[in-house]
């Protein structure tokens, strides 16, 4: 009975033999991935705590061993089913590995899996930096093989994909020094009293809870104080003043901006500064003597030397 109970069991096991392979393969290349991910993990925190470690070489690096591993282990289920080990074989004796890299990176995901590749190595932003690409700026919050995150000012997730984003200007605040100088333009009539103004900014600056005192050391403003204001031009009606301010990080440097705005409209209110607009000036004529009809039915008008004359 149990002669016939395992002769069953291996008669069952072989009808399944081309499904039960492949997905044993795959289910050990799954542990294998999630094991090494998870060594690499461990790897990194140990090491990121004695030295300074790249977060984004990391992120790279693990996506791209985990990526091999999956790689490596479909191709060995693949070669366990009869249908398609020789469709395998044929693709890499007769078109060779290297041609399938070739046609696989001409394709626009590989050309994203380059970025991301090119990114790590290059490092032109890494995780955590606040970087500007074309209109968006905000926080890298990822970067995958394929794509990198962004997480906007307003908590919005923008996605770019590794491919467009090599190849655009990258405005990196972070790389190196978080500090962002903020300037902001004032207008103010040609009667106000240009150092009453510029007191009155740099006030306004040093009152805000977000206020950095930071006194340049190089750079434009070599030696100079960390709020300054300069006569920037002279406009038509306006002489404008060039408020430039350290912040901490330039998300900071932008929400003070918006509160200066205010602070300093009212403060120049309240000082008698004036802020200049456009002034419209509207001149009623007198009404002009009517016309004279001639006698021809000629409207007939003198004005000065000149006779004007419209034909009814």
């Amino acid at each position: 009975m149990a002669l016939l109970d395992l002769t069953t069991a291996l008669d069952f096991l072989g009808q399944y033999e081309h499904v039960l392979g492949p997905f044993l393969v795959l289910l050990i290349t799954y542990v294998v991935a999630l094991v090494v991910s998870n060594i690499l993990r461990g790897v990194f925190d140990k090491t990121s705590k004695r030295i300074h470690f790249n977060k984004t070489q990391y992120t790279i690096t693990a996506r791209i061993v985990v990526a091999l591993i999956w790689l490596f282990g479909i191709i060995s289920a693949i070669s366990l089913v009869p249908e398609l080990s020789q469709l395998t074989l044929s693709l890499f004796a007769g078109a060779g590995v290297l041609a399938i890299i070739i046609g696989f990176a001409a394709q626009k995901a590989a050309s994203n899996i380059i970025g991301g590749v090119t990114i790590a190595m290059y490092q032109p932003f890494r995780v955590g930096d606040r970087i500007k690409v074309k209109d968006i700026y905000g926080k890298v919050e990822d970067i995958t093989l394929r794509d990198t995150v962004i997480r906007t000012n307003e908590n919005a997730r923008v996605i770019i994909p590794n491919s467009i984003i090599t190849e655009e200007l990258i405005f990196n605040h972070t790389i190196k020094d978080e500090k962002a100088i903020k300037q902001l333009d004032f207008g103010i009539s040609y009667d106000s009293d240009i150092d009453l103004a510029r007191a009155i900014l740099q006030s306004e600056v040093r009152k805000h809870p977000d206020y950095f005192a930071y006194k340049v050391k190089q750079g434009v403003f070599d030696g100079e104080q960390s709020v300054v204001v300069k006569v920037a031009k002279l406009d038509d009606s306006a002489v404008v003043l060039r408020l430039f301010y350290w912040a901490k990080d330039q998300k900071i440097a932008d929400f003070m901006a918006m509160d200066l705005l205010e602070s300093v409209k009212k403060r120049f209110d309240a000082e008698g500064v004036e802020i200049p607009f456009p002034y419209r000036t509207l001149v009623n004529k007198k009404d002009l003597p009517k016309p004279k009809q001639s006698k021809k039915g000629v409207w007939h008008k003198k004005g000065g030397d000149t006779e004007v004359y419209m034909f009814g």
